[in-house]
């Protein structure tokens, strides 16, 4: 089967190739999916870097987080072949074998049934990127989001995670203020139901007053550091912010009078590791809350031989909207 797989050279580098490989070589799991698409994340661009990010044990390495395909064969009780299903997170890609290769082996607790209505390739223009999204709204929404509380903030918007989170909100009602640092990417962001650009450098810097006018009922924040520090003093009585990420830094130089004086909640989002039966509510609301003519806008589609390149521009912000990898 063909694979892109990373090896190491004489220098203790890794570098990409795209290869032969048997299916014996793949890891130990109970059941086996013939991949059929798979997609391009922040951590996939890491894996394929020289060093695997920090994230990549051993060498040689498939990477790939997620995958979506048909299962060929199982050992498990829960799926049999010619179940549809699809896979993200549990760190297959990163420690474990992934998508990029065209049959994966993995544990069934990891994967999920494909839900009625996606097929693998929208699977995997949702992704990763996609799931966490969603796994965002419904933790706004558990904690008291709905539209009529007011405009819900959308930083890093152009990235994945964010071009979903804009076109699920929209689609549920929301005012939708999507922060970007590409004044190009306004019309794009405008298509997927923002209804306010907000340039990012008038929101990244820190200010000395802990709280300032109270404008948003809800972020999703991918950003992190001090464009977040800044987003809490600006959220209105009772408004949660769902972390997400942390393309602007880890730090958080910020302040707790927001979370006293105004009871506002900080929620973090791992998709990871996130337990099965809320993997399987998040996917059900993904195929009937996701509008799939907007995420069609954002595919841009890719072959194995092309995610070397691909992977390094990710990490520089250079890849808009979401990749699907016809594996």
């Amino acid at each position: 089967m063909r694979a892109l797989i990373m090896e190491q050279n004489d220098t203790g580098l890794a570098e990409p190739q795209i290869k032969d490989i048997a299916e014996s070589d793949l890891p130990e799991g109970d059941v086996l999916v013939r991949v059929e698409y798979s997609t391009l994340n922040y951590k996939d661009g890491l894996c394929l870097s020289p060093k695997g990010g920090g994230l990549v044990r051993n060498y040689p390495h498939v990477p790939g987080i997620d995958f979506a395909g048909t299962v060929e064969a199982s050992e498990s009780a829960d799926f049999k072949p010619g179940d549809k299903v699809v896979l993200t997170g549990w760190r297959v890609g990163e420690v474990r074998w992934g998508g990029y290769a065209e049959k994966a082996r993995v544990k069934s607790d990891w994967l999920v049934p494909l839900p009625d209505g996606l097929s693998t390739r929208q699977a995997m223009a949702v992704g990763t990127a996609g799931f966490t999204a969603m796994l965002a709204v419904m933790a706004l929404e558990d904690h008291g989001l709905s539209p009529e509380k007011g405009p819900v903030l959308v930083t890093g918007a152009s990235g994945g995670v964010g071009s979903v989170a804009t076109a699920i909100l929209a689609h549920l009602g929301y005012e939708v203020a999507a922060v970007t640092g590409r004044p190009e990417g306004a019309d794009y962001l405008k298509s997927l139901g923002a209804t306010q650009i907000v340039a990012r450098d008038d929101i990244s810097e820190t200010v000395k007053r802990p709280l300032e006018s109270e404008t948003w009922a809800g972020c999703i924040d991918a950003v992190g550091g001090s464009m977040l520090a800044r987003v809490l003093g600006q959220m209105k009585y009772g408004g949660t912010v769902a972390a997400i990420g942390l393309a602007g830094g880890a730090d958080l130089p910020a302040s707790v009078i927001p979370f006293l004086l105004r009871g506002v909640n900080l929620l973090g989002i791992d998709s990871v590791m996130q337990p099965k039966e809320n993997r399987l509510r998040c996917w059900k609301r993904i195929a009937t809350d996701l509008p799939m003519e907007k995420l069609e806008e954002m595919v841009q589609p890719a072959t194995l031989e092309e995610l070397p390149a691909l992977g390094a521009a990710i990490l520089k912000g250079g890849v808009k909207g979401r990749v699907v990898v016809e594996v």
